[in-house]
């Protein structure tokens, strides 16, 4: 069991975070908190998670509601604590794409709304997850000093490497942030026994990413398809799989770090 505690997942209803959630529960995590604001892809999660698990037994919590909202973050991360006593781990996938727009030519409400989902969403969560974090006992290999949890947040190689014809400049700007606040917070809190890490995922086959399939999205995103060495989509099990290992013991010494996950399209 590499996940033996306590997890919560934002954005759980659909494309990184439910590939999160059944990673997780493969990884042996059995008791989990799902987040998101669509109640139907959370069930149909929790579902995914039933067929895996079979006969074997898992508390899996549902909670709905807006990550931007400090009073239903501040419940949430409280809840678990009540109901399962610590929270060990926690991986932020919650997240918005926008219109595909040139400041001179987006909205400012758009703006703000990517801003607030991304980055605030983000930043409200960590602060919970941390405040929670810190009260728990530390454990570890004796020749390891001890830790008390672990945060990942889902960024994008946009964060750092914008391109041209990408999604908005809010997008790149909001995950450039969040590469930031996980850096301030590991620095912050590694006293504490706490790592904070993020993903920087590049272009992966999600519902937010495709438009839930559309067909002419899709189509829209073939030359960048052509711009990675990997010449493919990536799956979003292949950045769960990276955040297992990020919250797991086997990344112990690993603080602050960005973990690009790309198919080789920063390196083209």
């Amino acid at each position: 069991m590499e996940l033996p505690g306590v997890a919560l997942i934002t954005g759980a209803g659909s494309g990184i975070g439910a590939a999160t959630a059944l990673a997780f529960v493969q990884a042996g995590c059995r008791r989990l908190t799902l987040a998101d604001l669509n109640s139907s892809g959370l069930e149909k999660t929790r579902e995914d998670i039933k067929r895996h698990l079979q006969s074997e037994e898992a508390e899996i919590v549902l909670a709905t509601g807006d990550t931007t909202d400090s009073v239903f973050v501040d419940k949430l991360v409280t809840g678990i604590v009540e109901r399962f006593g610590e929270l060990n781990y926690a991986v932020n996938c919650a997240g918005r794409l926008g219109p595909w727009a040139r400041p001179t030519d987006a909205d400012l409400g758009d703006h703000d709304l990517t801003m607030n989902v991304n980055y605030r969403g983000t930043y409200l969560c960590n602060t919970a997850e941390i405040r929670a974090m810190m009260k728990n006992k530390a454990t570890g290999p004796e020749d390891i000093p001890g830790q008390r949890g672990a945060i990942v947040n889902i960024a994008s190689t946009l964060g750092f490497n914008p391109i041209p014809n990408a999604p908005s400049a809010a997008y790149c700007a909001s995950k450039g942030a969040v590469i930031a606040l996980t850096r301030a917070n590991a620095a912050d809190y590694s006293p504490e026994g706490i790592r904070v890490n993020c993903i920087a995922p590049g272009l992966v086959d999600t519902p937010l990413a495709t438009r839930n399939g559309d067909p002419d999205a899709i189509k829209g995103y073939e030359p960048i398809i052509n711009m990675v060495p990997m010449k493919r989509w990536g799956r979003p099990r292949e950045v769960a799989d990276a955040a297992v290992f990020l919250c797991s013991g086997r990344a112990s010494f690993v603080q602050g770090h960005v973990l690009v996950v790309d198919g080789g399209f920063t390196i083209s």
